[in-house]
């Protein structure tokens, strides 16, 4: 019965910023349970190198490098996509970055270029994929949309990274609201928070792992197979129910405290 509930054997996903980091450890677990992924990241050479490392043992991971931090681009991911596949079952939007400045000389392009790919990038991203996503789904076996907001949208963090805050709890919100609508189409649109991974993008949770680990109530950093959990969940039968949340997967930092 749970090799069925988290099966994910002939199913097709894309997951974006697929190259590294948690994108990667996504991937890494969808191949894992039996999906086809395709990944894709605006360097191409990293976006190669992961994808080849990923289709070791038999397994499928096929790169699809682009940036899509504009409308153009993602709507060149999913033509190129299209002349792949019919039909889309999962679609992970991982893609983001940050800027960190102080407030008084926080710059525009810090705002520009983050909240374009985090917040923006998602939505007209799916909406390029809708059709795919529709061709795949059914009542029976909805597809899938999971997109990777952050614990800093959920509450903040001492570090002036205004855009990233401002662009993930935009993000859980939109996710939301995009649940309301695709559901209709046999789409389930659901979210991650993560907490610290190690990541070229979270440099406390890989430089200073330890020092971290103390303040979190889970006392330690997160794992591959904490987002994989969460990710697979999501992607399979077992979470063909949840629709609208965002799971935060952080160890504890934004709903328990250390005092407990």
């Amino acid at each position: 019965m749970t090799d069925r509930l988290f099966s994910l054997e002939g199913r097709t996903a894309l997951v974006t910023g697929g190259s590294r980091g948690i994108g990667r450890m996504i991937a890494a677990g969808f191949i894992e349970r039996g999906a086809k992924v395709y990944i894709s990241s605006r360097k191409a050479d990293a976006c190669n190198a992961t994808a080849a490392a990923l289709s070791a043992d038999g397994r499928t991971c096929i790169s699809l490098p682009q940036d899509i931090s504009t409308i153009e681009g993602s709507e060149a991911l999913a033509d190129e996509l299209a002349r792949r596949e019919p039909k889309l079952d999962i679609l992970v939007n991982n893609a983001g970055a940050a800027w960190l400045a102080e407030f008084g000389a926080f710059p525009e392009k810090g705002w520009d270029k983050v909240v374009d790919l985090n917040l923006k990038s998602p939505f007209f991203l799916t909406q390029a994929l809708h059709g795919l996503l529709k061709s795949a789904a059914s009542a029976e076996r909805p597809a899938k949309v999971i997109n990777i907001a952050s614990i800093d949208g959920l509450r903040p963090n001492p570090q002036e990274t205004y855009s990233y805050h401002a662009s993930k709890a935009g993000l859980v919100h939109l996710t939301r609201r995009m649940a309301a609508r695709l559901i209709q189409d046999n789409i389930c649109v659901t979210g991650i928070a993560p907490g610290a991974f190690v990541s070229e993008m979270n440099i406390d949770a890989r430089d200073h792992g330890s020092e971290l680990a103390s303040r979190i109530p889970a006392r330690r950093i997160g794992r591959d197979e904490d987002m994989q959990g969460a990710a697979i969940y999501l992607a399979s039968r077992a979470g063909d129910y949840a629709v609208g949340i965002t799971v935060a997967v952080d160890g504890g930092v934004t709903y328990a405290s250390l005092s407990v």
